[in-house]
């Protein structure tokens, strides 16, 4: 991923131990501009956040799911009309109604991948340390 991209974080945790909170750090480290969806905090590891997809406005590059099927069938509307480049689907948020509908939408899907588990060929681009992502 280029540096200086748009990630927005939907699911975004305050506790460090926490992927979404370690993908808001790393993804901060490297330069992208990140953009945490909290419905409570105004700030996640130092970084401004919003309530609602509906709030953010411009070009989304990555929209990082890290809420479960149910909760993002709930916000999937919000997600289509924020219209970004493409959506990760992390661990625990996969849901083939949510790919069904991005798909639709002309919105490619591609899904987080742990290092050790990543095939030669098949990677995208690294977000940091841990957080690699390849196209579905």
């Amino acid at each position: 991923m280029p540096a200086n991209e748009t990630v927005v974080v939907l699911g975004a945790s305050p506790k460090p131990e926490r992927y979404s909170n370690q993908a808001v750090r790393a993804l901060v480290e490297h330069g992208h501009r990140v953009i945490p969806v909290h419905s409570l905090l105004k700030k996640i590891a130092g970084v401004p956040t919003v309530t609602a997809l509906s709030q953010i406005n411009g070009t989304v590059n990555t929209l990082s799911l890290y809420v479960g099927p149910e909760r993002g069938m709930a916000l999937l509307k919000d997600m289509i009309d924020l219209k970004p480049e493409r959506v990760i689907m992390n661990p625990g948020t996969e849901s083939d109604e949510i790919e069904e509908q991005l798909s639709a939408n002309n919105i490619p899907r591609a899904q987080s991948v742990h290092p050790g588990h990543a095939k030669n060929g098949s990677i995208l681009n690294e977000m940091g340390s841990k957080f690699i992502c390849r196209l579905q």
